[in-house]
């Protein structure tokens, strides 16, 4: 099983041009998690696509290629592109230039997204959420399996016999489908035989089960062969020397983040009581000692079967030095400890199907 970590670049906005040193900083401090995952033997490094004052990264591609000059091993993947509300023919290019620029670690992550920011930024209806997801993908599918293109759809100026430069190193660049409660989404991807990523967020990661059996069970019925389906589970982690340690750094910026969206959306607010039931040992919540970790990581694989494991960070309102020993337990201890147990080996240069 491939283990790696996902950040959304989470900052406090100073909205003061050329004097927003917190957003410097993140930028940095981004680019040395992305080394020490790679140092450490983590396999996979995601960024997420958000275009909110509190997310620093609305251009993974960027920041990516970025890490992908510092680092020898792990692959590169967005977590995820708004592909609804960009140009699948420009986002091929930048993908494919990472791609490049890392000898073939490119990967993307595919989604409608969690928010809705992005459509009316690039002029997209919310009316169209669905077919845009749709028609887009099936563009970049398209690119991604044709150095020539002809294509017409609805949403965007046709393509008639074109070339997209430049061609990755790979292949074919490998676009996993991001979800999070949207069984369509899951169906989609398992009729079109693409990777799949459960973004487990809220609730207990046995109430998604029936995710995986859907997407396997949709793969199957459109002649793939589910033997070689990669499916990712992606949670919420942050790991210290101890349970008491990691939960206390972790309780405060989780809550401010959930708490934040949660008034957006009409959640309940969390207090540290409902904080600590969910790093129970069924719970959504990855926060506790190395041993805390890889017991619930061998008990997501029993429940899952999932060929990776994305652990999604918290970075700010968490001291930097923090963050960084989280990654280094993950990558030093947990990660070995899990392989073993699963009798698996994974290196980060293995190329998973496109």
């Amino acid at each position: 099983m491939q283990i790696g970590i996902s950040s959304f670049g989470e900052v406090a906005p100073a909205h003061l041009a050329g004097h927003d040193h917190a957003a410097a900083q993140r930028m940095q401090e981004l680019l040395v998690m992305g080394q020490l995952a790679d140092e450490t033997g983590l396999d996979v490094l995601a960024l997420g696509e958000h275009h909110r004052p509190d997310f620093i990264i609305s251009a993974p591609e960027v920041i990516l290629a970025a890490v992908a000059a510092v680092t020898k091993r792990i692959r590169l993947s967005s977590a995820v592109t708004v592909l609804s509300s960009v140009d699948p023919v420009r986002t091929f290019q930048n993908f494919a230039t990472v791609d490049l620029i890392s000898n073939g670690r490119a990967e993307m992550i595919a989604g409608r997204g969690s928010f809705i920011e992005s459509f009316p930024l690039f002029g997209q209806d919310l009316k169209d959420y669905d077919a845009l997801f749709i028609e887009k993908l099936q563009l970049f599918l398209k690119i991604n399996d044709n150095e020539v293109v002809t294509w017409q759809g609805k949403h965007r100026a046709a393509i008639d016999a074109k070339g997209v430069y430049p061609r990755p190193a790979q292949a074919k660049i490998p676009v996993w489908i991001g979800v999070g409660g949207t069984p369509a989404s899951v169906i989609r991807a398992g009729q079109l035989g693409l990777p799949l990523t459960i973004a487990i967020l809220g609730g207990a990661p046995a109430q998604y089960v029936p995710f995986a059996e859907l997407y396997r069970e949709s793969a199957q019925k459109a002649g793939h062969d589910v033997a070689a389906l990669q499916l990712a589970i992606n949670c919420h982690l942050h790991l210290a020397d101890t349970a008491e340690q990691a939960r206390d750094e972790f309780f405060p910026p989780y809550s401010t983040l959930m708490n934040r969206i949660g008034r957006e959306r009409g959640w309940s607010p969390m207090d540290r009581r409902h904080f600590d039931y969910l790093c129970g040992p069924q719970g959504p919540l990855l926060v506790g000692s190395p041993q805390d970790i890889i017991d619930k990581l061998l008990y997501q694989h029993r429940l899952f079967n999932n060929t990776r494991f994305l652990a999604q960070l918290v970075i700010e309102g968490i001291a930097h030095q923090s963050v960084l020993r989280s990654i280094e337990l993950l990558g030093t201890q947990v990660a070995p400890a899990v392989r073993a147990a699963l009798g698996q080996h994974t290196s980060a240069t293995t190329t998973l199907p496109a």
